[in-house]
């Protein structure tokens, strides 16, 4: 025996943290003879051999069984150098197989890639690190490899080798903290995790931060998947968005959805639809009501369905639940194809604390803060990433930019970007702990947000990175050379909840809350934004969108959702709108139900659909309505100071003299024949929507689609028109031609 006792029992008790320094081929001296030694650790074998094949026929060496379990050594005399060899084993039961010995193999990652990793600037690191379907000196299997830097010691575990950590104990690479390891004759399907010893000597059973595919709980394992097996067709969708200006030159109106709950396969148990079942469905409808994208909430796995899809555990990984990852491929593949953009909720603000996933991945706090004043969410019990730490970093840009390169999504909507500004978010006094000058700006996030929109935008140009952002957080949508964090647009929460909040109000009461439709407009251009009702609004007791709103009957409601939804889609900013509200469900939204699509039967319901669908289509079609979104040259302020009449109107302009459009908002229920509005042009003025018609549920009182100057000077302009001021409804009126 060659090894020694101490060795040969850290092998045994997968205590290695340098298996290759053992087994595989090693040059040694034995009784004064140059050779190799050979060693393997293999499960149920009774014999081994090594096996060489060479032009002049094949040579088997012997090995020694040392130790019951598997462990064999032989000396191969002669040879000074190791040479390729398989191994021909022999089981309990007699049968006889042969086998490439992961102990063979170089390591996989050279310097120059261990060198960028510490570094924290591999942009691709998601091509390296992970388990990966490969080819290895012309041998087929799978490379693994994971950082886990405060390990003792690292094996990869998986159905291959009945998820006992003493047969694949991988090796580590220097300083890096990554452990590696290339298993030969792997293939797709195989189910895998690390299983990791700590410094306390606990043993942890950890999945692949990196994973692309996995089971569904509570095994929760990756599972090998070829990334690389599949063809795109949207090559001409991709052409044209990289030439594409996000703020200001195309119309972007999103349809926000919650993929398990908005539609199911009710002739099949209920089950929810497929990635390419979706595909269809709601890209034929999607087209049909005439939004730009579609933006999913998350789809990255997550164990928990009550989550919604933000407490992720897989976030390299599509989730299993709707089919495998080229499936979720197909289905963006599809929609681009019908000319729809996929946005993707995306949420490196916090992860949580299950066991299996990035909690105390190595037996300390790797991804997160060991400090709970940092490191702890209060507001969700989850953990806070630390981006301080250039791997963590690292490991979050490297997510973003593979949901574009993998995946072909046009726009990533980042979730809760307040908590990740602030280190006193959601905190009192004395639970947080101040940057290094004494603020409470959390500057490492910040510094990760600038380097992840900056790359996303330099490695993919044309696609969207829009904030979550709930505060007066100055500059978030200007590029960081200018201060700002580089987004390309902001949700805007503000405007949001003072808009709801008034029109929560009885239509009698709205006079005393009028300012909460004007104060917007004080920021407006501050940042681009997106005017959003999103799915935050109609959870928790919050009710649906359509009875928020104040009203006795059903139709009194679906009359001022439509003046509502005139008034929005005629503000500045870009437009999202979430599943259900398109036709006024009236249920909370249910995350493990479905929408009420039976509503769509019903007048009220269907004409909030239809105008929703006309909205967006008046909006595409009109330049007014969206070229100079972030510029205070696209607007003005016709009247905005009749509180007592509910009534508000602007304009909008585009960079064409004849694209200029008035829109005109009243929100109480007295109709108004008579009402004078001061316009900027003489001419004709065509009624091009109106909330009140009667294919939208509405009684169809309006201006028999046209109404011309008066020249008399109104509202500071120098001509004016009167129209027919239907109760709650929003007039859309475009300047057509001189008289």
């Amino acid at each position: 025996m060659i090894i020694s006792d101490n060795e040969l029992e850290s092998v045994l008790n997968a205590r290695c943290a340098s298996p290759h320094t053992f087994l595989g081929l090693h040059p040694c001296r034995m009784e004064g003879k140059k050779g190799l030694v050979a060693r393997a650790f293999l499960r149920d074998a009774a014999r081994c051999e090594v096996i060489r094949t060479a032009p002049s026929g094949e040579k088997r060496f012997p090995m020694e069984r040392l130790a019951p379990e598997g462990f064999f050594e032989g000396f191969i005399p002669r040879y000074e150098k190791p040479f390729p060899y398989r191994l021909r084993v022999t089981d309990h039961q007699g049968e006889i197989r042969q086998i490439d010995d992961p102990y063979r193999f170089p390591p996989m990652m050279g310097a120059s890639d261990l060198y960028l990793f510490s570094k924290g600037d591999d942009h691709r690191v998601y091509q390296k690190l992970g388990g990966h379907l490969r080819d290895l000196d012309g041998v087929s299997g799978a490379g693994f490899a994971v950082w886990a830097p405060n390990a003792k010691r690292v094996s990869v575990v998986g159905d291959f080798n009945n998820w006992d950590g003493r047969f694949h104990p991988m090796r580590t690479l220097g300083s890096s903290g990554v452990w590696e390891l290339f298993v030969p004759g792997l293939k797709e399907g195989t189910h895998y995790k690390y299983e990791i010893i700590t410094q306390q000597d606990h043993l942890l059973l950890k999945t692949d931060p990196f994973g692309v595919y996995f089971e569904p709980p509570p095994h929760n394992s990756a599972i090998l998947y070829p990334l690389q097996d599949y063809r795109w067709e949207d090559e001409a969708w991709l052409e044209k968005r990289s030439a594409w200006n996000r703020c200001r030159v195309d119309p972007i109106s999103i349809y926000e959805v919650h993929f398990a709950s908005w539609k199911k396969v009710i002739e099949d148990g209920g089950r929810s639809f497929t990635y390419l079942e979706m595909a269809r469905q709601l890209g034929d409808y999607v087209r049909k009501m005439g939004f730009t994208h579609v933006e999913f909430m998350p789809l990255a796995e997550h164990p928990f369905d009550g989550s919604w899809g933000y407490q992720v555990t897989g976030f390299y990984a599509p989730t299993n639940r709707f089919g495998p990852p080229n499936d979720f491929r197909k289905m963006v593949d599809i929609l681009h194809r019908r000319g729809i953009g996929v946005i993707m909720d995306w949420v490196p603000a916090h992860f949580p604390k299950d066991t299996f996933a990035l909690a105390d991945f190595d037996g300390t706090h790797l991804y997160d803060h060991a400090d709970p004043r940092k490191g702890h969410h209060q507001d969700w019990g989850t953990l806070i990433f630390n981006y301080g730490r250039r791997e963590v970093s690292q490991f979050l840009v490297g997510n973003a930019l593979s949901w574009f390169d993998r995946y072909h999504v046009d726009g990533l909507r980042v979730d809760a970007v307040a908590s990740m500004l602030y280190l006193d978010y959601s905190r009192e006094e004395g639970q947080w702990l101040p940057n290094q000058y004494g603020g409470r700006e959390n500057i490492e996030a910040i510094d990760f947000i600038r380097k992840t929109n900056a790359l996303v935008h330099k490695y993919y140009p044309g696609s969207l990175m829009i904030a979550e952002e709930s505060t007066a957080w100055g500059g978030v949508t200007k590029p960081p050379e200018y201060g700002g964090l580089g987004f390309d647009f902001k949700w805007n929460m503000g405007w949001m909840h003072d808009t709801l909040y008034y029109f929560s109000k009885d239509s009698i009461h709205r006079k005393w809350h009028h300012n909460n439709l004007t104060f917007g407009m004080l920021y407006q251009f501050t940042e681009n934004f997106i005017s959003v009702f999103s799915h935050d609004e109609v959870v928790h007791g919050k009710g649906s969108m359509i009875n928020k709103l104040a009203g006795g009957s059903i139709t009194e409601k679906a009359q001022t959702l439509r003046a509502l939804y005139g008034y929005m889609w005629a503000y500045p900013g870009k437009k999202c709108l979430f599943m259900g509200m398109e036709f006024g469900q009236s249920s909370e939204w249910r995350f493990n139900g479905s929408l009420d699509w039976h509503l769509c039967q019903y007048a009220d319901h269907e004409g909030i659909r239809l105008l929703v669908r006309d909205l967006n289509r008046c909006y595409r079609s009109n330049p007014a309505l969206f070229e100079q979104d972030d510029r205070p040259e696209g607007f003005r302020w016709v009247q905005c100071e009749d509180a007592d009449s509910g009534i508000l109107s602007f304009l909008r302009f585009g960079h064409n003299k004849g694209d200029t459009l008035l829109a005109v908002c009243h929100f109480t229920p007295v109709a108004r024949s008579h009402h004078r509005i001061g316009v900027p042009f003489a001419g004709k003025w065509k009624e091009i929507i109106n909330t009140n018609a009667w294919d939208y549920g509405g009684t169809g009182t309006g201006n028999l689609g046209e109404v011309h100057t008066t020249g008399q000077s109104w509202d500071h302009l120098p001509d004016s028109i009167e129209i027919s001021l239907p109760g709650l409804t929003t007039l859309y009126f475009k300047w057509t031609s001189p008289e």
